[in-house]
């Protein structure tokens, strides 16, 4: 389509905002960009676009944004109700969000990722057996992006039909999403986001919309071992694969047999590779596995190129990523863990004796099945944040019933959180970072907790 004349309001001047407003004035729109942080907060950014003739707007989203605007396009960290929004869908004014205007241009195939938890897992090991694949000749470039790394968008430009894109979607943009990519996996549906969708059916819809706009010669992928993602099996318009430690007998997709991941395609059942070849820790990751292996299937991908791409894999930054070892116990920063679900997900990966440290902001999930997984699992609990005082009632109200064998101790922030663990530790203890909340009350983002997680971790002084 052509964008020269459209005037295109842009909320919010994160990695997905900047992103988009680059696109829309190199293709002639007339962009705003608003943000609800003051200008001295946005310097750098201000100073990226700077080669644009880019109008800004800080401080707020003020009504008068709406004179004369084509497009509303709100970032997927904006909440959809806010004023601006609400007066915009009165006024008949559409939205539209950078993932959904990618896909309504993109040149090639599109591989969309979605799901509570394992999702940036997943799409990266897709992402790095499509550029196996690349390497082989199946494509002339594998593009990685979306929710993580680079929105792309900015690579749009670059890209020919020949390629082949991996996007990983969060339910904030797929909220907006009225066009859906040929493959489309929805991993597992699990409490989160409460705070932002209101309800778990609207959390749910906004994930369906990953399949909702398929059409015959898609394929969909479903994880048959979570009820809620295996539910959408009946909206699947045509070719359904899965994945699971087992898969029902006939259905195309990957399951574990002799210690094993096998790909069952129309052409039989192949091994991939031995489940000892994967460096990474923990049952959900055999899951993250077996799920980009059924991703790669769908797409076409050989099992050669899967075990290419899984070889040499550690995990990714913030997904249970092992920092040091200090004071005899292993510390693991798992600052990804936004949702009391994976946070126990996290702890589940681990055996020895566990310090875990949780808070952040809380997103209105329960934190009833964290309570319950530390009475069987950790020595140590360490509550840093403003959730902190929820979570200590909900061990309270546990402790009432069930008693207690481990330790809570509040701290302010994440400083005296790492400060408190190194005191509490001992030889063969497991140090863990899953917060179960947003690090918004403290942090940018889980990025950026992870790495003050990391720069305390490897400060810590030698013990004498």
């Amino acid at each position: 389509m052509s964008w020269k004349d459209e005037h295109v309001v842009v909320i919010g001047a994160a990695r997905q905002g900047t992103a988009l407003a680059r696109y829309l004035v190199e293709q002639g729109a007339q962009v705003i960009l608003t943000d609800a942080r003051p200008a001295e907060e946005l310097l750098t950014v201000q100073a990226e676009l700077a080669d644009l003739p880019i109008e800004w707007v800080f401080g707020g989203h003020p009504m008068r944004l709406l004179e004369d605007a084509t497009l509303i396009c709100p970032s997927g960290g904006v909440p959809l109700n806010i004023p601006l929004v609400h007066e915009a869908l009165r006024e008949g004014v559409p939205l539209s969000n950078d993932s959904q205007i990618f896909m309504e241009i993109v040149p090639c195939p599109v591989i969309g990722i979605t799901g509570s938890a394992g999702k940036t897992t997943t799409t990266t090991l897709v992402g790095r057996m499509a550029e196996k694949a690349a390497d082989a000749g199946l494509y002339r470039k594998a593009f990685v992006g979306g929710n993580i790394g680079v929105p792309l968008i900015a690579q749009v430009g670059e890209m020919t039909p020949e390629d082949i894109a991996v996007v990983e979607f969060s339910s904030f943009q797929l909220e907006l999403m009225t066009t859906s990519p040929q493959i489309a996996a929805v991993l597992n549906i699990t409490p989160n986001h409460l705070d932002r969708h209101g309800t778990m059916q609207a959390y749910m819809d906004a994930k369906q919309n990953i399949l909702t706009y398929q059409r015959p010669g898609d394929a969909a992928v479903l994880g048959y071992e979570d009820e809620k993602a295996w539910s959408l099996a009946n909206q699947v318009v045509d070719r359904l694969y899965t994945f699971g430690h087992q898969i029902p007998y006939g259905l195309p997709g990957t399951f574990l047999w002799n210690d094993q991941i096998w790909v069952r395609t129309d052409q039989g059942d192949q091994s991939v590779m031995p489940i000892t070849e994967i460096e990474l820790v923990g049952d959900h990751n055999l899951l993250n596995v077996l799920a980009a292996c059924a991703v790669a299937a769908a797409a076409g991908m050989p099992p050669e190129v899967m075990r290419a791409g899984v070889h040499g894999f550690g995990g990714v930054e913030h997904r249970l990523e092992f920092v040091r070892e200090w004071g005899g116990a292993q510390w693991f920063n798992d600052s990804k863990a936004t949702s009391p679900g994976m946070t126990v997900t996290a702890m589940q990966a681990f055996r020895e004796p566990l310090i875990v440290l949780v808070g952040g902001r809380d997103k209105d999930l329960p934190w009833d099945v964290f309570v319950n997984q530390v009475q069987t699992q950790a020595d140590h609990v360490i509550l840093f944040g403003e959730a902190a005082g929820k979570v200590r009632a909900a061990f309270q109200q546990a402790g009432q019933k069930n008693g207690t064998n481990y330790t809570v101790d509040i701290c302010s922030g994440l400083d005296q959180a790492v400060e408190t663990a190194a005191k509490l530790v001992h030889p063969g203890d497991v140090v863990l970072l899953a917060p179960g909340g947003t690090s918004f009350d403290e942090f940018t983002d889980y990025e950026a907790r992870g790495r003050r997680f990391k720069e305390l971790v490897l400060s810590l002084p030698e013990k004498e």
